[in-house]
């Protein structure tokens, strides 16, 4: 019975923590979306202050590159992040039914025993009873 706890355990604790690895995965794609709009932010910001000067006009365009650079790398990111997303919400369906398949399985078990247990006990009162019975029909005749 401790293996088959411990084992139970051990499913749980896969479970959950595929579901933490997924929690994390969420958390640092919704930093990255954050980063986009902060740069989309910082563009516009930019460019007016670009309007107002002859070097802001002129420095403008390579702001443009290195936002773009960092955009791209931020995209990658999420890609990457989407790809180790999906595959670790396959290895949680996977755990996920590995758990209830022994979750059923135990259930199913303890049934059994349960139901063996109350054979058991009847078959112990049937005798019992039988036992008074031939006790009870013997003392009658020796009467």
């Amino acid at each position: 019975m401790k293996r088959r706890g411990s084992l139970l355990r051990l499913k749980r604790f896969r479970v959950d923590e595929l579901k933490r690895r997924l929690a994390t995965l969420d958390e640092m794609k919704s930093d990255l979306e954050r980063k986009l709009q902060d740069l989309e932010d910082s563009v516009v910001r930019e460019k007016q202050r670009a309007a107002d000067s002859d070097i802001g006009r002129l420095a403008f365009p390579s702001f443009l590159q290195s936002i773009e650079v960092r955009r791209k790398n931020i995209r990658t990111t999420m890609s990457e992040l989407e790809r180790e997303r999906s595959a670790q919400q396959d290895d949680l369906s996977a755990a996920f039914q590995d758990l209830k398949s022994f979750e059923l399985a135990e259930e199913e078990r303890v049934r059994r025993a349960t139901e063996a247990e109350g054979r058991a006990q009847q078959s112990r009162l049937d005798e019992l009873a039988m036992v008074r019975h031939l006790r009870k029909h013997t003392a009658r005749q020796a009467g």
